[in-house]
């Protein structure tokens, strides 16, 4: 099933800079049996793990985060970029492979002891997770696993992350 789900993503040569080739996960999302299943595919590894709140990362970690959050019956958080959320953040700036980037979370989104799963849609080198990490643990929250759609392994990410990794497709 995941060769199919691998056949809904698309190579961007070139994006957002020269040299990166971009993996556009949008064919897949707009895909109605495609998406489904891969969000089923995720879920199915926490079902009766009691899983409190999936956060997902802005942007498409939204998609990914929310549509997980609801077959979990479980809460949704967003981090977002800065300026984004109303109330008042927690900041964290990171790396990216590209340049740097910051991230915030509203700072009454998670209850200490809170079982969380961080969901985005791609997992490079690291550092959008690795960020969305501190931000749950400033927290107290207790991440039980980072879920990912895709994950490039020749970019190492998964090393670089304290927490285990689930990614339901490689390249």
């Amino acid at each position: 099933m995941t060769e199919q789900l691998k056949r809904l993503i698309r190579d961007i040569p070139d994006f957002p800079k020269p040299g990166i080739n971009f993996k556009d996960l949008t064919p897949m999302l707009r895909d109605p049996a495609g998406f489904g299943k891969a969000v089923d595919l995720v879920a199915a590894r926490y079902v009766g793990k009691k899983i409190d709140v999936v956060v997902g990362v802005e942007a498409r970690g939204f998609v990914i985060g929310a549509a997980l959050a609801y077959r979990l019956g479980a809460g949704v958080i967003l981090i977002r970029k800065p300026g984004k959320l109303p109330y008042k953040t927690h900041r964290t700036i990171y790396e990216l492979e590209y340049g740097t980037d910051t991230l915030e979370i509203h700072q009454d989104s998670i209850t200490p002891g809170q079982r969380v799963v961080i969901a985005d849609d791609l997992l490079a080198t690291g550092g959008t997770v690795n960020a969305a990490i501190r931000l749950v643990e400033q927290q107290g929250g207790s991440i039980i696993e980072c879920a990912f759609l895709v994950e490039l392994l020749f970019l190492g990410g998964r090393e670089k992350v304290g927490h285990p990794v689930f990614s339901l497709i490689q390249f």
